[in-house]
C-alpha cells in the first residue's frame, strides 16, 4: 500500500514539475515564435490544394539518397545494394505496406541546411510535400539538439522539455496537417548529421510524446533499407551475452534479460559468460537459422574509422568493420538487438555507424539505444519488448508500446519485482525506491533502425 501511495506521489510531483517547466517553454516558444509562425498548423495549406513539380520533386529525392548512400559506402568503405525509386514508387511502395499490415506509413526526409531545415514528406496516397523551416538554422538547430541531449540524461529534471517541444514543432509540425490527412501512424525517419542520432521519441507537440503518437524507425536511405514485408509465424531467438568483463563494467541483469527473453517469452537458444564468443554465435545461427539475435553486451559506437566503434564478445571486441563476418544475411536475420550500446551523439561518424547499422550487418532490421541505460531499466524495457511482440508482427509497433508502457508507469520496478507483466521477472537486485522510469532517459534512446515491420 505505502508502495502505492509513493508512486502517486511520484506522479503528483512530476506533474507539479511539469507545470513549472511550462513557464519556461512558453519563454522559449516567445522567443522563437517570430522565426516559425509562417508554419504553424494554421497557416498550412490544405494537402488537397498542393501542387507539385512530381518530376522536379523526385529529382531532389534521387540526389539527396545518392549523396547520402555515397557517404555510407565511403564510411563503411564498401557498396551497398540499392533500388532507387521515384517519388510515385516511394509512395506506391508504401500503399502496398500498408495494405499488407495494420499500418499506415510516410517518409520524412529532414535535412539541416546553413539557413533553415529542409523537409520532405512521402505518404501512401501521394501526398509530395516539401517545407523549409527558417527558425531552424543550422547553428540553432544544433545548439538545440546538445540542449536536448544533456538534460534528458538528466533523470530527475523536466529541463529537457523546452528544447524536446522546440525541436518538435521544427520537425514534426510543418507536416502536421498531411500526416492528420492520411491517419499516418507509422515514420520512417530518414535524416542528415546531427539529426540521425537525435532521440525522436522524446520530442514533444505539449500533449503527447512523439512516441505516443507514432511508430518510429530511423533509416540510413529509403533506396538503402529492406522494405520488404513478411508475416512470419513461429519465430526462435538467439539470445548472447555476458555479465561480466576483464576491463569493462559488470551487467548483472544480463542473465535475468536473457533469461526472460528465451526461454520464457520466446523460444530459441542462450549462450552465456564465456560461451558468448563470436564464433559460436556464427554456428548456433547457421545451424538454428535464428529470426531474431539478441545480443546483451557493451557496444560502443564511437567518432573516427567503424573500427572505433565494436560489440564486446567475451573472447574479443568485434569492430563495426567486422559485423559482416557473423554472416547474419546468410540467412538473412529479421532483427538484430543490441540492448547496451551507447552512441557519441552528435558525432557524424558514430552517427553513420549507428544509422547504418542494420545495413552493415546484413538484417533487415537492427534495436539498439543511443546512450546506455541502467540494467534495471534495460530489463523492463526489453521484457515488455519482447512481450508486446508476441501479439504483433511489427517491430516499431512493439518498441513503441513498450516505451508507452514505461512512460505511463504500466510496467515498473517494485522492490526486486518487475510489475506489469505477463510472466514474472525478478531482478537480480532491488530497484531504487525512487527512481522514475516514466523518465525518457529510460526509454526514449531505444530506437529501430531500418525496416520498421
Amino acid at each position: 500500500m505505502f508502495k502505492h501511495i509513493n508512486r502517486l506521489t511520484s506522479r503528483l510531483i512530476y506533474f507539479l514539475m511539469a507545470m513549472t517547466v511550462a513557464i519556461a517553454i512558453i519563454v522559449t516558444e516567445t522567443y522563437f515564435h517570430p522565426s516559425q509562425s509562417s508554419l504553424s498548423a494554421q497557416s498550412v495549406p490544405s494537402p488537397k490544394e498542393e501542387l507539385v513539380d512530381v518530376i522536379k520533386f523526385s529529382d531532389t529525392i534521387d540526389k539527396l539518397e545518392s549523396k547520402w548512400e555515397n557517404d555510407y559506402e565511403g564510411y563503411f568503405d564498401r557498396d551497398f545494394d540499392n533500388q532507387s525509386r521515384s517519388a510515385r514508387q516511394i509512395a506506391n511502395r508504401l500503399k502496398e505496406v500498408r495494405e499488407q499490415t495494420e499500418i499506415n506509413p510516410a517518409v520524412i526526409w529532414a535535412i539541416p541546411k546553413q539557413d533553415f531545415l529542409q523537409l520532405i514528406l512521402v505518404t501512401p496516397d501521394r501526398q509530395f510535400v516539401s517545407r523549409k523551416v527558417p527558425g531552424a538554422n543550422r547553428a540553432r538547430l544544433e545548439k538545440r539538439l546538445e540542449e536536448l541531449e544533456t538534460a534528458i540524461k538528466d533523470r530527475r529534471s523536466l529541463k529537457y522539455l523546452p528544447p524536446a517541444r522546440l525541436i518538435y514543432s521544427w520537425v514534426f509540425r510543418p507536416l502536421e496537417p498531411y500526416l492528420e490527412a492520411e491517419q499516418i501512424d507509422t515514420l520512417l525517419l530518414c535524416t542528415g548529421p546531427k539529426l540521425r542520432s537525435l532521440p525522436f521519441a522524446a520530442l514533444h507537440d505539449g500533449d503527447q510524446f512523439v512516441v505516443e503518437k507514432y511508430n518510429l524507425a530511423r533509416i540510413p536511405a529509403f533506396n538503402l533499407t529492406d522494405t520488404s514485408y513478411e508475416n512470419v509465424s513461429g519465430k526462435t531467438v538467439l539470445a548472447m551475452g555476458a555479465s561480466e568483463f576483464e576491463q569493462l563494467p559488470s551487467l548483472p541483469g544480463v542473465k535475468t534479460e536473457l533469461d526472460t527473453i528465451v526461454p520464457t517469452l520466446w523460444p530459441g537458444q542462450k549462450i552465456y559468460n564465456q560461451n558468448f564468443t563470436v564464433e559460436n554465435l556464427i554456428q548456433a545461427h547457421q545451424v538454428g537459422n535464428f529470426d531474431i539475435v539478441h545480443i546483451a553486451s557493451h557496444s560502443d559506437f564511437n567518432s573516427g574509422s567503424p573500427e572505433n566503434s565494436y560489440i564486446q564478445f567475451s573472447d574479443r571486441k568485434l569492430s563495426l568493420d567486422q559485423l559482416s563476418e557473423l554472416n547474419l544475411d546468410t540467412p538473412q536475420v529479421d532483427l538484430l538487438v543490441l540492448s547496451a550500446c551507447q552512441t557519441a551523439i552528435g558525432n557524424e561518424d558514430a552517427e553513420y555507424g549507428f544509422a547504418g547499422l542494420a545495413m552493415q550487418a546484413g538484417v533487415k532490421s537492427a534495436l539498439a539505444s543511443l546512450w546506455s541505460v541502467d540494467d534495471a531499466g534495460t530489463v523492463l524495457l526489453m521484457s515488455n519488448f519482447y512481450e508486446e511482440l508476441q501479439s504483433t508482427a511489427i517491430k516499431s509497433a512493439a518498441l513503441r508500446q513498450a516505451q508507452v508502457n514505461l512512460l505511463s508507469q504500466q510496467v515498473f520496478v517494485d522492490g526486486a519485482q518487475v510489475r506489469g507483466l505477463d510472466v514474472e521477472v525478478e531482478l537480480p537486485f532491488s530497484g531504487t525506491e525512487d527512481e522514475n522510469y516514466s523518465h525518457p532517459f529510460y526509454w526514449a534512446g531505444f530506437t529501430i533502425i531500418g525496416n520498421p515491420w
